[in-house]
C-alpha cells in the first residue's frame, strides 16, 4: 500500500510540475485550436441571407464558376472555401451537373457532398410523350420540364431520329441533357420494335419504310382496326403506283398541329407532299406508337384504295374513286 501511495503522489507532483512549467504552451495551443475551429465554422457555415431556391450547375462549368454561382445564390458564404476544399480533396472535376434544390440552409461540407454525388434534392422528372408527337413538339415539352435544356438543343439532338423516339412516359434525372433523353427514347424504341422483327421481315419492307408508314397511319387513324385498314390501303396505293395523298403530311411540312390542306398547300414544293410525289415521304412525320408500328408491319388485307373520316367520327372506305366521291358527299360537309 505504501508503494502505491508513494507512486500516486509522485505522479500528481509530476503533473503539477509539468502544468506549471508548460501552462503557457497549453493555453496557447487551446487558444489556437479554438481559433481554427471557430474560423472553420465561420467559413463553412451557411450564409445568413439564405432563401430556398433551385440552382442550375452547367455541364463542364469550372469550380470557380460553380463556387461563385453558389455564393451569388447565398448557398455558400465563401466561394474560396469551397474551391480550397475541392482542390485539397482532388475533386475539382467531379462536380455533377444538373439542377439542385436547396430547401434549407446547409454547411459547406454538405453542399460539397451533394455536388459530388449528384444529390439534387429533386424527384425524377416525369414526362409523357403521346403517340404521334413530333420532335418539334417534344422539344417544347422538354424545354418546359428541364430549365437547362432549350427547345433548340433538343431539336438538334432529336431531329435525326424523328420516328425512332418511342412515345411513352419517362422518368429522367434532373441532370439529364438532350443527348441522354434522346438516347433513352431510342433505346426504348429498339426494345419495343424487337418483338416485331419477324413481322417486319415477313412484310418485305425495310424497317425505315415501316416506321415512315406507321407515322402516317398514326395521324390518319385512331383505333387498332382502323390503323390496320389504313395501312393496308396505303400499301395498296403504293403497289399500284398511286400517290398516297395523305393530308397529315402538311402538318409536318408547316410545323403545325392542324393539317387540313388548302388548294395552295396541295401544290407546295416539298418532298413530303404526297400529292405531288409518289411513294413514301423521305422520312417519318412523327413518332408513332406501338399499334401503328404493328399495323404498318401487319396491315389488313383489303381491296380498298380510298378512305376518309366522316363527320360522324367513323372511317369510310371505297374501292373506286367514284365510290370515294360518293362517301365525301355523304359523310363530309
Amino acid at each position: 500500500m505504501d508503494f502505491f501511495r508513494r507512486f500516486l503522489s509522485a505522479m500528481v507532483s509530476a503533473f503539477e510540475f509539468h502544468l506549471a512549467r508548460f501552462s503557457r504552451v497549453w493555453i496557447a495551443t487551446l487558444v489556437a485550436l479554438g481559433v481554427v475551429l471557430g474560423g472553420g465554422y465561420v467559413f463553412t457555415a451557411p450564409p445568413s441571407g439564405f432563401s430556398p431556391q433551385d440552382v442550375v450547375i452547367a455541364r463542364g462549368a469550372s469550380v470557380s464558376a460553380v463556387a461563385q454561382e453558389l455564393a451569388d445564390a447565398h448557398i455558400v458564404a465563401y466561394p474560396m472555401a469551397l474551391r480550397i476544399v475541392l482542390r485539397i480533396g482532388g475533386d475539382e472535376n467531379k462536380i455533377q451537373a444538373g439542377t439542385y434544390r436547396f430547401s434549407a440552409a446547409e454547411n459547406l461540407f454538405t453542399v460539397i457532398g451533394r455536388l459530388l454525388t449528384g444529390a439534387y434534392g429533386i424527384p425524377p422528372v416525369r414526362i409523357t410523350f403521346f403517340e404521334g408527337t413530333t420532335v418539334r413538339e417534344m422539344a417544347t415539352r422538354v424545354a418546359a420540364a428541364f430549365p437547362g435544356i432549350s427547345a433548340a438543343d433538343f431539336s438538334a439532338a432529336g431531329h435525326p431520329y424523328e420516328g425512332y423516339l418511342f412515345p411513352d412516359t419517362y422518368l429522367f434525372s434532373p441532370s439529364a441533357d438532350a443527348a441522354s433523353i434522346v438516347a433513352a427514347m431510342r433505346a426504348n424504341f429498339n426494345a419495343k420494335i424487337q418483338p416485331l422483327s419477324a413481322d417486319i421481315q415477313a412484310s418485305g419492307h425495310s424497317l425505315s419504310d415501316i416506321v415512315i408508314m406507321a407515322s402516317l397511319v398514326e395521324k390518319e387513324a385512331r383505333s387498332k382496326d382502323a390503323k390496320r385498314m389504313v395501312a393496308g390501303i396505303l400499301w395498296n396505293r403504293l403497289r399500284r403506283g398511286m400517290p398516297l395523298q395523305v393530308d397529315s403530311v402538311f402538318g409536318y411540312i408547316y410545323g403545325r398541329s392542324t393539317y387540313a390542306p388548302s388548294l395552295a398547300d396541295l401544290r407546295v414544293n416539298s418532298p413530303y407532299n404526297t400529292y405531288l410525289h409518289k411513294g413514301l415521304p423521305p422520312g417519318p412525320i412523327d413518332n408513332p406508337g406501338l399499334n401503328s408500328l404493328k399495323a404498318a408491319a401487319n396491315p389488313a388485307k383489303t381491296n380498298y384504295l380510298y378512305y376518309l373520316t366522316g363527320t360522324d367520327g367513323r372511317m369510310h372506305y371505297a374501292m373506286t374513286y367514284a365510290e370515294h366521291q360518293a362517301n365525301r358527299r355523304k359523310y363530309l360537309p
